[in-house]
């Protein structure tokens, strides 16, 4: 099917498409059905983790296929079990409950936060987030958003949700009072402009939620699964949450989400409290615990972190005077530009470069992790060849 005859009036008018319709893929690289290829620096939005076509992860999804796609949670499987010790066991939490997405993830961590304050005390309810978050587009997700552009239309919101400012100790101190519940945080702002939490900062309000008996809680949809050179970012940042969010990366590009919790978190959801259809099916399962056995091998996440800091190195070389500010961490990169961000994008994509925007003023990269030094490296000249001509027109 080409891009020319390809037709979207059958879809709801929920994303600004690009017209390219992609046949295949291997790698970091996508092929359209006429054969043309791209780089790709967005995996899925950070999903593709093992990139496109990885031969243990397809053979494992159509194994599993083959014996069992789904039995509903009343019943277990094989690879649900084996995930649940080997992620539990990867990243020190005691108990895992498997969902569907992200969103699902952060939906299921706010349930915890009230149902473990609200049973101390009736108003202990209210959930702190930062501004410049995103949290996901359910209407709960929604509020718990610190970014007003994303609060309109759908009200009324969930009421019980507060935002301070990223990085201020001060007015975080002053919003955790005795009626919040949890302190939820991305420790990268992805959708808000690939912007890292310093580690201060998440330190010190971690001493404070526990002083307070306040939830410290990761949201790390986009920056877990090894995106940054660690499994987890918290673990860089030096912090402990008491639950975690992951998702996008973690079964490849099959749906699946999960919250990590410790201590009383993990205990508090009683049968009857929560549930999800499809999540952590025996097909999930196995796609994740791939993912799971590659992001382990020695070496796979410094290599991660090296071919970030490549990638950074690169951009912050060039003397274009578009670029303001390189950021992030591992295969987690933000370039603040002077110019509109989708015009970075869309003039990548004209050479053959996947990109992504993320904010006002961000073009954001989330390369494959299994990106070769090859594909890297012509990405890297794509990028520059576009960030170039666009400052020639300016």
């Amino acid at each position: 099917m080409s891009t020319q005859t390809i037709k979207t009036d059958r879809f709801m008018n929920t994303y600004k498409r690009t017209g390219l319709v992609f046949e295949k893929g291997k790698g970091a690289k996508l092929y359209t059905a006429d054969g043309s290829e791209y780089i790709d620096f967005t995996a899925g939005i950070g999903v593709n983790a093992l990139g496109h076509g990885h031969e243990k992860l397809v053979t494992a999804i159509a194994e599993q296929a083959a014996k069992v796609i789904h039995v509903s949670n009343y019943f277990l499987t094989e690879p649900s079990i084996k995930l649940a010790e080997e992620l539990t066991d990867l990243t020190g939490y005691d108990k895992v409950f498997f969902c569907n997405s992200g969103a699902e993830a952060n939906e299921g961590l706010i349930k915890i936060a009230r149902k473990y304050g609200s049973s101390k005390k009736p108003d202990k309810n209210v959930i702190v987030t930062l501004k410049g978050s995103f949290h996901g587009r359910t209407v709960t997700t929604v509020t718990a958003t610190g970014q007003d552009k994303f609060h309109q239309f759908f009200g009324p919101f969930t009421p019980g949700f507060i935002y301070v400012e990223p990085d201020n100790l001060d007015e975080l101190e002053r919003a955790l009072t005795d009626t919040v519940c949890a302190f939820i945080f991305e420790p990268i702002q992805g959708e808000g402009g690939v912007r890292p939490l310093s580690p201060q900062y998440l330190q010190a309000a971690e001493k404070l939620c526990r002083e307070r008996d306040i939830l410290f809680v990761a949201d790390e949809v986009q920056s877990g699964v090894g995106r940054t050179g660690a499994f987890l970012a918290c673990e860089k940042l030096g912090v402990r949450p008491d639950m975690t969010a992951v998702a996008k990366g973690l079964a490849g590009g099959v749906p699946v989400g999960a919250i990590l919790a410790r201590g009383a978190c993990a205990e508090t959801l009683q049968p009857g409290d929560h549930g999800t259809t499809f999540g952590g099916n025996p097909l999930a399962a196995a796609a994740a615990r791939v993912v799971l056995n590659e992001l382990t091998q020695p070496g796979f996440l410094a290599e991660v972190d090296r071919k970030g800091e490549k990638l950074k190195s690169a951009a912050r070389s060039w003397k274009n005077p578009l670029i303001k500010e390189v950021r992030g961490m591992g295969l987690m990169v933000g370039i603040a530009v002077t110019c509109p961000p989708s015009d970075v994008v869309a003039q990548c994509r004209t050479n053959h470069l996947l990109a992504l925007t993320a904010g006002e003023d961000t073009v954001r990269l989330l390369p494959p992790l299994v990106i070769t030094d090859e594909e890297l490296d012509a990405g890297i000249a794509r990028l520059k060849s576009s960030l170039d001509e666009l400052a020639q027109r300016a």
